[in-house]
This record gives C-alpha cells, sequence and structure tokens, in this order.
C-alpha cells in the first residue's frame, strides 16, 4: 500500500490515512501487521515521527516529523493548542446551528488496557462546530418513516479519546458508521443500503507554524470518493461544501 503524502519537506510529512488503518502498533489490535508508522518508514526510506493521532476508523491528515527534535517541537504546538485541525462529520438528525460544546470527558478504557486504579475526574473537552448542510433520506428507521442527517464542520480544541464521536452521541446526534458511540439502526442503513461502510469522520485540514521555517502551513485533504459519490446522491455540490467548511475554519478558528 502507498500512503498518499499531501505535504513534505525535510524535516516533517504530512499523510492521508486511509480509514481502518492503525497509526502505530497497539496493544488494542495485537494481530494487525500494517500500520502507517512502518507504511511510511518503509515508503520514504527513513525513520518517522508521529507526533499525533487519528483513531483506527477516522481517515485524515496526520502530521509525522522525520526526527525527533521536530517531533519534539510540534509535540509542543499541539499540547499549547496551537494547531488548528478542521474534521468532516455526517451525524444523525439536523443540527440547526453552530455552537462551541464544553463537555468534560472521564478518561475511557477498553478489556485491554483494563481498569484505572483509582477513578479519575472528568477531563476538560471543547468541541466547536457548524452545520454545512442537511438531507431527509425515504428511508424508516425505527419509529420514523424518513432519515435526517446532517454534514457538519468541527473542531476539537482539547485533545480527549473519542473527543468528537463522544461529543456528537452526547448532543444526540452521533457520528454515522461509529460502531462505538453511534446509531446502529442508521449504521445498518448505510452499509447495507447506501453502500457507505466507513466511520463519517475525516481530519480534511490542518493549520500550524513550521516548527524550523516558520512558516505558516495549512493543509488540506481532499475528499475521497467513497465520500464525493455519497455526497452526490444527496444531491450537494462538493466543492460548494468545501469551500464553506475551509471558510468557517478561517473565520471561527
Amino acid at each position: 500500500m502507498m500512503l498518499e503524502i499531501c505535504f513534505q519537506d525535510e524535516h516533517l510529512v504530512v499523510i492521508d490515512k486511509p480509514a481502518g488503518l492503525l497509526v502505530h502498533r497497539s496493544k488494542i489490535a495485537a494481530g494487525e501487521r500494517v500500520f502507517a508508522m512502518q507504511l511510511l518508514r518503509d515508503q520514504l526510506g527513513q525513520h518517522v515521527y508521529p507526533v499525533h493521532r487519528l483513531d483506527r476508523p477516522t481517515s485524515g491528515l496526520l502530521l509525522f516529523a522525520l526526527s525527533p527534535e521536530v517531533a519534539r517541537q510540534l509535540a509542543e504546538q499541539f499540547s499549547a493548542r496551537q494547531v488548528k485541525k478542521s474534521y468532516l462529520s455526517l451525524v444523525r438528525g439536523w443540527v440547526k446551528e453552530g455552537a462551541v460544546l464544553d463537555y468534560p470527558l472521564v478518561e475511557e478504557y477498553d478489556a485491554v488496557m483494563g481498569q484505572p486504579r483509582k477513578e479519575k475526574e472528568a477531563q476538560d473537552a471543547v468541541t466547536a462546530y457548524a452545520p454545512l448542510a442537511h438531507c431527509e433520506l425515504p428511508h424508516a428507521v425505527g419509529r420514523y418513516q424518513t432519515a435526517r442527517y446532517s454534514l457538519v464542520t468541527c473542531s476539537p480544541l482539547t485533545g480527549r479519546r473519542h473527543q468528537l464521536r463522544r461529543h456528537f452521541d452526547h448532543l444526540r446526534h452521533p457520528i454515522v458508521n461509529d460502531t462505538t458511540h453511534g446509531d446502529g439502526k442508521h449504521n445498518l442503513l448505510f452499509r447495507e443500503v447506501l453502500g457507505f461502510r466507513e466511520l463519517a469522520l475525516r481530519a480534511w485540514r490542518l493549520a500550524f507554524t513550521h516548527p524550523v521555517t516558520g512558516e505558516a502551513l495549512d493543509i488540506r485533504a481532499p475528499l475521497p470518493a467513497s465520500w464525493e459519490n455519497l455526497f452526490t446522491d444527496f444531491g450537494w455540490d462538493c466543492q460548494g461544501l468545501m469551500a464553506k467548511a475551509g471558510a468557517w475554519h478561517d473565520e471561527d478558528l
């Protein structure tokens, strides 16, 4: 597998991670043999250093440093919340207006990681979001004869595990095809009827300061064919929606 590179110089590289690809080895998926970090290392012929992560089912922009020092400097930008990250998300229901959700989250644990020795307090978690488009499909899901969805642009202003997925679930607008925090009936509609099987969450824009040159970098990932096909079926203008998402990123972040 060849990874799509969206930006590269002698100090760092940004790839477009496909949905379903792990960033690096994990106890949670001990049987996996293919990882973004390994693929990129082999593709470039040198060591790479991840400075942030995307959940396995999430697609989009993923930043790697090409030296430990650059990795440290980039990590400091993330810790200081100086990196702007924008996502696209398709969610259940109609999101009528944008807002900033400030809803603390308790750290998640799973069967592999185990439970904490003592309960931790909820950590601050803040997400900004705004609706881009809406659609109503003539499919009966549950007790309703039609199904409504919203395309949302969003930005996690903090970096908690599964933050966007958990925040939209809290808003009762779970992300389509989220098997952990989503709605199984709507997921089934998208997978079996509409043929859209990936998590509808995509990291499409990443803006930060180059740690060596000081240049302001603003990197964008195109829509995958699967997303474009779905949007076309909904009657949405892909180019217009991306322009609208870009304007929100520029004005509100």
